[in-house]
């Protein structure tokens, strides 16, 4: 049992087994035990699984500050916050695509879950690549924080933009070099129908796999500004990695609660934009101003965590007459 103790990716082995069976157990629980049956989620319901898995989340994190110490307990948690806080727009634009397909609720939440397993591959796989990339050329982390200073920016000043699902080249390309029907058929992928022309039985796909594919793209989209910022965070693998998929495993029990009242977090963006500016400039600082001293994980985390909630009081408070939470 040596192997347990021996460092992989800077972390023991034990600590990965750890997190994995606790992925896992969560996802076979998820999809085994609570929706066995296609089901229409509440909002009441929703907001349960949603503390569930926050809870979890913390759980895990003061473990990690319990075995890992405070340093690496703080930079999770500052992590976990950013990712969280971004995943509401993930919520806004997974809305948007179940609307395009006329997806019924009772099936979105099955497809968010093959979605959430794609998304964890790609993020592990995009976040392995920044790591090796940081690792071999440093001055990499510059060119990450001056993106994300400047999404920031852009983020202050840009207006609000409706997206056309229909124009997506995704989509587009999908729907002219593969069969897809124009009905649902259940919670289905892929099918056997009639050709039209011929009457042969072919296979075709549905509107539920579009959806669950534009999903995935969307999430390759907002990860362009998420890794980065954990990556100017902490160059942790343990700690990127688990702080971005505990934030996600969530994001299914999180779209019920918030995708009929998403607009209510209208002036969540501008907290949002400032902690991408904050966690961009810290680098510079770190390296430039401080003379290489780490910048403080404890004002890191204090200030993005007060940004973060600041932002969502703001935005509940601004619009709180704008509408009321539909019933479960």
């Amino acid at each position: 049992m040596d192997f347990l103790v021996v460092d992989w990716l800077g972390t023991p082995v034990w600590f990965w087994l750890v997190f994995l069976g606790l992925v896992v157990a969560l996802t076979a629980f998820d999809l085994g035990v609570l929706h066995k049956e296609d089901k229409e989620m509440g909002v009441g319901e929703s907001l349960k699984l949603s503390a569930f898995y926050i809870g979890i989340a913390l759980l895990f994190g003061i473990w990690i500050w319990l075995e890992k110490g405070a340093d690496s307990g703080m930079k999770y948690f500052t992590g976990f916050f950013i990712e969280k806080a971004l995943s509401i727009d993930n919520v806004f634009v997974i809305s948007l695509i179940f609307t395009f397909f006329a997806i019924p609720r009772k099936y979105q939440y099955r497809a968010l879950l093959w979605g959430i397993v794609a998304v964890i591959t790609l993020r592990g796989i995009m976040i392995a690549a920044g790591a090796a990339l940081v690792e071999e050329f440093y001055w990499l982390l510059y060119i990450f924080a001056a993106f994300l200073i400047g999404t920031g920016i852009k983020m202050l000043f840009a207006g609000s933009h409706e997206i056309d699902v229909a124009k997506n080249p995704v989509v587009r390309w999908i729907s002219t070099h593969m069969r897809v029907t124009k009905e649902l058929h259940g919670e289905k992928f892929f099918v056997t129908v009639p050709d039209d022309k011929t009457g042969a039985l072919v296979r075709a796909t549905t509107p539920l796999f579009l959806a669950l594919v534009i999903i995935n793209v969307a999430d390759l989209v907002f990860a362009i500004d998420s890794v980065p910022a954990i990556f100017a965070i902490t160059t942790d693998m343990f700690i990127v990695f688990t702080s971005n998929i505990m934030a996600i495993l969530g994001l299914r029990a999180l779209y019920f609660a918030l995708a009929a009242m998403v607009h209510r977090f209208e002036y969540l963006k501008y907290a949002l934009a400032l902690v991408l500016v904050f966690i961009g400039s810290k680098i510079y600082v770190s390296d430039f101003v401080m003379d290489g001293a780490k910048f403080p994980p404890v004002l890191s985390l204090g200030v993005t965590f007060a940004l973060i909630v600041g932002g969502i009081g703001y935005s509940l408070w601004k619009t709180r007459d704008a509408a009321t939470l539909p019933k479960s």
